[in-house]
């Protein structure tokens, strides 16, 4: 990976994608935006991000869909997906799973142990100590 590793963020929620972005970006990374499904498709095959954080309750697809089209796709399988949703039970998570989703976590959320996740998936250092997690 060369230069800023590349978030997409997918949620319809402004207030979300602001914080997401506020904190992604004082960690170094670049982030993209999508509002809806059909959107989060669109800019994944265009940019190829780093990584792609998911919401499962979006208009027009729904995460489940954008996460199973863009893991059967050979060119966007190897993008680590996270999912990042109020939908919390057990059954949610397993569909999370069988769509292809790498983790799926619940909203609320700590932005700290989410940071952790993405550091260890996208194998980056961590700016506080320098080092990539393990």
């Amino acid at each position: 990976m060369t230069g800023k590793p590349r978030i997409l963020v997918v949620d319809d929620e402004p207030l979300i994608v602001k914080m997401l972005t506020k904190h992604f970006e004082a960690e170094g990374f670049t982030v993209l935006v999508a509002r809806d499904g059909y959107d989060a498709l669109t800019k994944a095959r265009a940019e190829s991000p780093d990584l792609i954080l998911l919401d499962v309750i979006l208009p027009k697809l729904n995460g489940y869909e954008v996460c199973t089209m863009l893991k059967q796709d050979t060119r966007y399988q190897r993008i680590p997906i996270v999912m990042l949703t109020a939908k919390g039970k057990e059954k949610d998570q397993q569909l999370g799973k069988d769509c292809g989703a790498d983790i799926y976590l619940t909203k609320p959320f700590r932005i700290e142990p989410l940071l952790e996740q993405i550091r260890s998936l996208l194998g980056t250092p961590n700016p506080s100590n320098g080092t990539a997690l393990p």
